[in-house]
Protein backbone atom coordinates (compact mmCIF):
# COMPACT_ATOMS: atom_id res chain seq x y z
CA UNK A 1 0.00 0.00 0.00
CA UNK A 2 1.34 3.43 -1.01
CA UNK A 3 0.84 5.70 1.99
CA UNK A 4 -0.70 9.12 1.45
CA UNK A 5 0.74 11.38 4.13
CA UNK A 6 -1.20 14.60 4.73
CA UNK A 7 0.22 15.48 8.14
CA UNK A 8 2.54 18.18 6.75
CA UNK A 9 4.53 19.22 3.69
CA UNK A 10 7.66 18.45 5.73
CA UNK A 11 7.24 14.76 4.87
CA UNK A 12 8.29 15.25 1.23
CA UNK A 13 11.16 13.19 -0.12
CA UNK A 14 13.86 14.35 -2.54
CA UNK A 15 13.04 13.72 -6.18
CA UNK A 16 15.41 11.80 -8.44
CA UNK A 17 16.60 15.04 -10.01
CA UNK A 18 17.28 16.58 -6.61
CA UNK A 19 19.28 13.54 -5.51
CA UNK A 20 21.37 13.77 -8.67
CA UNK A 21 22.03 17.45 -8.01
CA UNK A 22 23.16 16.60 -4.48
CA UNK A 23 25.65 13.99 -5.70
CA UNK A 24 27.20 16.53 -8.11
CA UNK A 25 27.49 19.33 -5.54
CA UNK A 26 30.79 21.13 -5.08
CA UNK A 27 31.60 21.26 -1.39
CA UNK A 28 33.91 22.95 1.08
CA UNK A 29 33.94 23.78 4.77
CA UNK A 30 31.03 26.15 5.30
CA UNK A 31 32.12 27.17 8.80
CA UNK A 32 35.23 28.56 7.12
CA UNK A 33 32.96 30.14 4.49
CA UNK A 34 34.45 27.91 1.79
CA UNK A 35 31.51 25.86 0.52
CA UNK A 36 30.78 27.18 -3.01
CA UNK A 37 27.31 25.64 -3.24
CA UNK A 38 26.23 27.14 0.07
CA UNK A 39 27.58 30.50 -1.05
CA UNK A 40 25.56 30.27 -4.27
CA UNK A 41 22.36 29.37 -2.40
CA UNK A 42 22.74 32.20 0.12
CA UNK A 43 23.53 34.76 -2.59
CA UNK A 44 20.74 33.62 -4.85
CA UNK A 45 17.99 33.79 -2.24
CA UNK A 46 19.27 37.07 -0.83
CA UNK A 47 19.22 38.65 -4.28
CA UNK A 48 15.85 37.15 -5.18
CA UNK A 49 14.28 38.47 -1.97
CA UNK A 50 15.97 41.87 -2.10
CA UNK A 51 18.56 41.54 0.68
CA UNK A 52 22.29 41.99 0.93
CA UNK A 53 23.11 38.62 2.48
CA UNK A 54 21.79 35.19 3.44
CA UNK A 55 22.68 32.46 5.92
CA UNK A 56 22.04 28.75 5.37
CA UNK A 57 20.97 26.89 8.51
CA UNK A 58 19.65 23.39 9.30
CA UNK A 59 16.05 24.29 10.14
CA UNK A 60 13.36 26.94 10.08
CA UNK A 61 13.31 26.92 13.87
CA UNK A 62 16.98 27.90 13.93
CA UNK A 63 16.53 30.46 11.16
CA UNK A 64 13.76 32.23 13.07
CA UNK A 65 15.70 32.02 16.33
CA UNK A 66 18.80 33.57 14.77
CA UNK A 67 16.69 36.30 13.21
CA UNK A 68 15.07 37.21 16.53
CA UNK A 69 18.42 37.13 18.35
CA UNK A 70 20.06 39.26 15.65
CA UNK A 71 17.34 41.89 15.99
CA UNK A 72 16.99 41.89 19.78
CA UNK A 73 19.18 42.01 22.88
CA UNK A 74 18.58 40.45 26.29
CA UNK A 75 15.54 42.04 27.90
CA UNK A 76 14.06 43.19 24.59
CA UNK A 77 10.61 42.22 23.40
CA UNK A 78 9.06 41.07 20.16
CA UNK A 79 5.37 41.30 19.27
CA UNK A 80 4.02 38.12 17.71
CA UNK A 81 0.84 36.17 17.06
CA UNK A 82 -0.52 33.64 19.55
CA UNK A 83 -0.54 30.99 16.82
CA UNK A 84 2.78 31.93 15.23
CA UNK A 85 5.52 29.33 15.02
CA UNK A 86 8.08 31.70 16.52
CA UNK A 87 5.93 31.90 19.65
CA UNK A 88 3.99 28.65 19.95
CA UNK A 89 5.80 25.90 18.09
CA UNK A 90 9.53 26.53 18.39
CA UNK A 91 10.15 25.50 21.98
CA UNK A 92 10.29 29.00 23.44
CA UNK A 93 13.80 29.39 22.02
CA UNK A 94 13.76 33.18 21.85
CA UNK A 95 12.96 33.40 25.58
CA UNK A 96 15.17 30.50 26.70
CA UNK A 97 18.23 31.13 24.55
CA UNK A 98 17.90 34.80 23.67
CA UNK A 99 16.28 36.21 26.85
CA UNK A 100 13.83 37.92 24.51
CA UNK A 101 10.34 38.46 25.89
CA UNK A 102 7.43 37.60 23.59
CA UNK A 103 4.36 39.82 23.60
CA UNK A 104 1.75 37.59 21.97
CA UNK A 105 -1.43 38.96 20.38
CA UNK A 106 -4.41 37.01 19.11
CA UNK A 107 -4.29 36.30 15.40
CA UNK A 108 -7.21 37.56 13.36
CA UNK A 109 -9.32 35.19 11.25
CA UNK A 110 -7.30 36.07 8.16
CA UNK A 111 -3.99 35.23 9.87
CA UNK A 112 -2.95 38.83 10.41
CA UNK A 113 -2.38 40.80 13.59
CA UNK A 114 -4.59 43.82 14.19
CA UNK A 115 -2.13 46.69 13.74
CA UNK A 116 -4.08 48.80 16.23
CA UNK A 117 -3.42 46.13 18.83
CA UNK A 118 0.23 46.08 17.79
CA UNK A 119 0.49 49.82 18.44
CA UNK A 120 -1.21 49.41 21.82
CA UNK A 121 1.25 46.64 22.78
CA UNK A 122 4.37 48.73 22.14
CA UNK A 123 5.89 49.54 25.53
CA UNK A 124 6.76 53.10 26.62
CA UNK A 125 10.43 54.04 26.75
CA UNK A 126 10.64 53.36 30.47
CA UNK A 127 13.06 51.10 32.36
CA UNK A 128 10.12 49.35 34.03
CA UNK A 129 9.31 47.68 30.72
CA UNK A 130 11.03 45.41 28.25
CA UNK A 131 12.07 47.36 25.15
CA UNK A 132 9.78 46.61 22.22
CA UNK A 133 12.16 46.08 19.32
CA UNK A 134 10.54 43.83 16.75
CA UNK A 135 7.29 42.76 15.11
CA UNK A 136 7.28 39.17 13.82
CA UNK A 137 4.72 38.07 11.22
CA UNK A 138 4.15 34.73 9.48
CA UNK A 139 3.15 34.24 5.83
CA UNK A 140 1.45 31.97 5.06
CA UNK A 141 -0.29 31.77 8.43
CA UNK A 142 -2.13 28.47 8.80
CA UNK A 143 -2.42 28.41 5.03
CA UNK A 144 -3.72 31.98 4.80
CA UNK A 145 -1.93 34.63 2.75
CA UNK A 146 -1.33 38.09 4.19
CA UNK A 147 -2.33 40.75 1.62
CA UNK A 148 0.36 43.03 0.21
CA UNK A 149 -1.42 46.18 1.38
CA UNK A 150 -1.47 44.81 4.92
CA UNK A 151 2.27 44.11 4.75
CA UNK A 152 2.89 47.65 3.49
CA UNK A 153 0.89 49.03 6.43
CA UNK A 154 2.88 46.89 8.87
CA UNK A 155 6.12 48.14 7.33
CA UNK A 156 5.00 51.77 7.66
CA UNK A 157 4.02 51.20 11.29
CA UNK A 158 7.39 49.68 12.13
CA UNK A 159 9.27 52.52 10.43
CA UNK A 160 7.22 55.08 12.31
CA UNK A 161 7.73 53.38 15.68
CA UNK A 162 11.36 52.33 15.21
CA UNK A 163 10.71 48.58 15.18
CA UNK A 164 12.32 45.88 13.12
CA UNK A 165 10.04 43.64 11.05
CA UNK A 166 10.77 39.91 10.70
CA UNK A 167 8.96 37.42 8.51
CA UNK A 168 8.66 33.75 9.25
CA UNK A 169 8.36 32.91 5.56
CA UNK A 170 8.49 29.15 5.97
CA UNK A 171 5.94 29.00 3.14
CA UNK A 172 6.79 32.32 1.51
CA UNK A 173 6.73 30.81 -1.96
CA UNK A 174 3.26 29.38 -1.38
CA UNK A 175 2.11 32.91 -0.55
CA UNK A 176 3.79 34.33 -3.65
CA UNK A 177 2.29 31.71 -5.96
CA UNK A 178 -1.16 32.26 -4.45
CA UNK A 179 -0.88 36.03 -4.98
CA UNK A 180 0.64 35.66 -8.45
CA UNK A 181 3.67 37.80 -7.54
CA UNK A 182 7.40 37.32 -7.19
CA UNK A 183 8.50 36.39 -3.67
CA UNK A 184 10.43 39.67 -3.51
CA UNK A 185 7.17 41.60 -3.59
CA UNK A 186 6.42 40.12 -0.17
CA UNK A 187 9.90 40.05 1.34
CA UNK A 188 10.52 43.68 0.36
CA UNK A 189 8.34 44.79 3.26
CA UNK A 190 10.62 43.15 5.86
CA UNK A 191 14.01 43.66 7.50
CA UNK A 192 14.65 39.93 7.71
CA UNK A 193 13.04 36.85 6.24
CA UNK A 194 13.35 33.16 7.08
CA UNK A 195 12.59 30.78 4.18
CA UNK A 196 12.21 26.99 4.54
CA UNK A 197 13.45 24.77 1.74
CA UNK A 198 12.24 21.58 3.42
CA UNK A 199 8.47 22.11 3.22
CA UNK A 200 6.61 22.61 -0.06
CA UNK A 201 9.84 23.11 -1.97
CA UNK A 202 10.78 19.53 -1.18
CA UNK A 203 14.40 19.75 -0.02
CA UNK A 204 15.33 17.30 2.75
CA UNK A 205 16.92 19.85 5.09
CA UNK A 206 17.54 23.56 5.43
CA UNK A 207 16.34 27.13 5.66
CA UNK A 208 17.89 30.46 4.72
CA UNK A 209 17.76 33.66 6.78
CA UNK A 210 18.09 36.83 4.70
CA UNK A 211 18.78 40.39 5.84
CA UNK A 212 21.33 43.17 5.62
CA UNK A 213 25.01 42.38 6.03
CA UNK A 214 25.18 43.49 9.66
CA UNK A 215 22.17 41.41 10.72
CA UNK A 216 23.47 38.32 8.94
CA UNK A 217 26.86 38.85 10.54
CA UNK A 218 25.27 38.77 13.98
CA UNK A 219 23.17 35.76 13.00
CA UNK A 220 26.26 33.88 11.79
CA UNK A 221 27.87 34.32 15.20
CA UNK A 222 24.69 33.07 16.91
CA UNK A 223 24.55 30.13 14.50
CA UNK A 224 27.96 29.00 15.67
CA UNK A 225 26.98 29.39 19.34
CA UNK A 226 23.82 27.28 19.04
CA UNK A 227 25.58 24.53 17.09
CA UNK A 228 24.25 25.29 13.63
CA UNK A 229 27.56 25.48 11.82
CA UNK A 230 27.87 22.74 9.18
CA UNK A 231 30.89 21.61 7.21
CA UNK A 232 30.43 20.20 3.68
CA UNK A 233 26.89 21.53 3.62
CA UNK A 234 26.88 22.00 -0.14
CA UNK A 235 25.30 18.56 -0.43
CA UNK A 236 22.24 20.03 1.28
CA UNK A 237 22.44 23.45 -0.34
CA UNK A 238 22.37 21.78 -3.76
CA UNK A 239 18.95 20.38 -2.90
CA UNK A 240 17.79 23.89 -2.08
CA UNK A 241 19.09 25.28 -5.36
CA UNK A 242 17.37 22.48 -7.27
CA UNK A 243 14.12 23.23 -5.44
CA UNK A 244 14.30 26.90 -6.38
CA UNK A 245 14.91 25.96 -10.02
CA UNK A 246 12.29 23.23 -10.37
CA UNK A 247 9.75 23.17 -7.55
CA UNK A 248 8.37 26.67 -7.03
CA UNK A 249 5.85 27.00 -9.87
CA UNK A 250 4.49 23.53 -9.14
CA UNK A 251 3.24 24.76 -5.74
CA UNK A 252 0.16 25.82 -7.70
CA UNK A 253 -0.59 22.10 -8.15
CA UNK A 254 -0.60 21.65 -4.37
CA UNK A 255 -2.99 24.56 -4.02
CA UNK A 256 -5.31 23.08 -6.66
CA UNK A 257 -5.22 19.69 -4.93
CA UNK A 258 -6.07 21.33 -1.60
CA UNK A 259 -9.06 23.10 -3.15
CA UNK A 260 -10.26 19.85 -4.70
CA UNK A 261 -9.91 18.05 -1.36
CA UNK A 262 -11.90 20.79 0.38
CA UNK A 263 -14.65 20.65 -2.26
CA UNK A 264 -14.90 16.88 -1.99
CA UNK A 265 -15.16 16.95 1.79
CA UNK A 266 -17.73 19.76 1.75
CA UNK A 267 -19.85 17.68 -0.61
CA UNK A 268 -19.77 14.89 1.99
CA UNK A 269 -21.02 17.28 4.66
CA UNK A 270 -17.76 18.06 6.43
CA UNK A 271 -17.21 21.56 7.83
CA UNK A 272 -14.21 22.87 5.88
CA UNK A 273 -12.54 26.26 6.22
CA UNK A 274 -11.87 28.29 3.04
CA UNK A 275 -8.66 27.18 1.30
CA UNK A 276 -6.08 29.63 -0.03
CA UNK A 277 -2.91 27.58 -0.42
CA UNK A 278 -1.94 23.99 0.44
CA UNK A 279 -3.69 23.58 3.80
CA UNK A 280 -7.16 22.20 4.40
CA UNK A 281 -8.70 22.61 7.86
CA UNK A 282 -11.68 20.42 8.76
CA UNK A 283 -13.71 20.49 11.98
CA UNK A 284 -13.81 16.86 13.12
CA UNK A 285 -14.46 17.30 16.82
CA UNK A 286 -14.57 14.17 18.95
CA UNK A 287 -14.18 11.93 15.91
CA UNK A 288 -10.53 12.92 15.50
CA UNK A 289 -8.91 9.76 16.88
CA UNK A 290 -11.36 7.43 15.20
CA UNK A 291 -10.82 9.19 11.87
CA UNK A 292 -7.05 9.00 12.20
CA UNK A 293 -7.18 5.27 12.90
CA UNK A 294 -9.70 4.55 10.12
CA UNK A 295 -7.66 6.58 7.61
CA UNK A 296 -4.48 4.77 8.64
CA UNK A 297 -6.15 1.43 7.89
CA UNK A 298 -6.82 2.78 4.39
CA UNK A 299 -3.28 4.01 3.81
CA UNK A 300 -3.82 7.69 4.69
CA UNK A 301 -1.83 9.33 7.46
CA UNK A 302 -3.56 12.12 9.40
CA UNK A 303 -3.06 13.82 12.73
CA UNK A 304 -5.67 13.33 15.44
CA UNK A 305 -6.96 16.86 15.99
CA UNK A 306 -10.50 18.21 16.41
CA UNK A 307 -9.50 20.96 13.97
CA UNK A 308 -7.80 18.65 11.50
CA UNK A 309 -5.10 20.11 9.28
CA UNK A 310 -4.27 18.35 6.03
CA UNK A 311 -1.41 19.59 3.89
CA UNK A 312 -0.96 18.81 0.20
CA UNK A 313 2.55 18.61 -1.26
CA UNK A 314 4.62 17.22 -4.11
CA UNK A 315 4.22 13.61 -2.92
CA UNK A 316 0.41 13.83 -3.09
CA UNK A 317 -1.10 13.54 -6.57
CA UNK A 318 -4.51 14.60 -7.83
CA UNK A 319 -5.49 10.93 -8.03
CA UNK A 320 -4.50 10.41 -4.42
CA UNK A 321 -6.67 13.36 -3.38
CA UNK A 322 -9.62 11.48 -4.85
CA UNK A 323 -8.60 8.44 -2.78
CA UNK A 324 -8.58 10.58 0.36
CA UNK A 325 -12.09 11.85 -0.39
CA UNK A 326 -13.22 8.23 -0.70
CA UNK A 327 -11.67 7.44 2.67
CA UNK A 328 -13.66 10.25 4.28
CA UNK A 329 -16.78 8.98 2.51
CA UNK A 330 -16.16 5.53 3.96
CA UNK A 331 -15.69 6.96 7.43
CA UNK A 332 -19.03 8.76 7.14
CA UNK A 333 -20.79 5.67 5.85
CA UNK A 334 -19.66 3.61 8.81
CA UNK A 335 -21.09 6.23 11.15
CA UNK A 336 -17.81 7.77 12.23
CA UNK A 337 -18.90 11.34 11.41
CA UNK A 338 -22.31 12.97 11.50
CA UNK A 339 -22.73 15.15 8.43
CA UNK A 340 -23.54 18.82 8.89
CA UNK A 341 -25.81 18.69 5.80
Amino acid sequence: MNLIDLRSDTVTRPTAGMLQAMTRAETGDDVYGEDPTVIRLEARLAEQLGFAAGLFVPSGTMSNLLGLMAHCERGDEYIVGQQAHTYKYEGGGAAVLGSIQPQPLENQADGSLDLRQVVAAIKPDDFHFARTRLLALENTMQGKVLPLDYLAAAKALCRERGLGLHLDGARLFNAAVALGVEAGAISGCFDSVSVCLSKGLGAPVGSVLCGDAALIGRARRWRKMVGGGMRQAGLLAAAGLYALDHQVARLADDHANARRLAEGLQALGYAVEPVQTNMVYVEIGQAAIALRDFAASQGVRLTASPRLRMVTHLDVSAAQVEQVIEVFAGFTQQGGYESSN
